[in-house]
């Protein structure tokens, strides 16, 4: 039996340049992203965290490339979900070149229009997950009332599995 094969990647970082729509003379539209994504190391030196920079090409084909091109700008927060694509080509020299670019099948904006470099927020700001009522998360042995007594335990029917 043969293996699958998976090519797979799905990254989120922010856009280093404004997208570069073009059209095809076949009429199809394709977009241009470049993305930055930081990976954090430790400096053994100094013991400190930093961030590395890591850079990368995405085409997006047709309808989703022109929405691309139409809002999203230099600085905004993506989402992408693609596949590799490995190339050869010349370069003006006569030079064998090589590249791998992300073929994306989805791109998400992240945040706001405001984000991003035309905002104030310089970014993607991350947001958390945890609700600002905590109150449904009390220690199973606390009160819920002003008594000492504590908290009936649900019917069978209650439970919601």
């Amino acid at each position: 039996m043969a293996a699958t094969n998976i090519n797979r990647v799905v990254l989120t970082g922010n856009l280093t340049a404004d997208p570069e729509l073009r059209s095809l003379p076949s009429g199809t539209s394709v977009c241009k992203l470049r993305v930055a994504c930081n990976t954090r190391r430790k400096n053994n030196a100094t013991g400190d965290w930093e961030d590395k920079p890591n850079y990368f090409d995405v085409t997006v084909w047709g309808a989703q490339g022109e929405n691309a091109a139409r809002y999203l700008s230099k600085g905004r927060p993506v989402a992408v979900d693609g596949r590799l694509e490995w190339r050869e080509f010349q370069d003006q020299a006569g030079n064998k070149r090589q590249a791998i670019d992300i073929i994306a099948d989805s791109v998400q904006f992240l945040g706001g229009r405001e984000d991003g470099a035309g905002g104030g927020g310089g970014g993607f700001t991350p947001r958390s997950d945890v609700p600002v009522d905590t109150g449904d998360f009390a220690p199973a042995g606390a009160s819920t009332g002003g008594g000492n007594a504590p908290a009936p335990a649900p019917a069978d029917d209650d439970i919601p599995f």
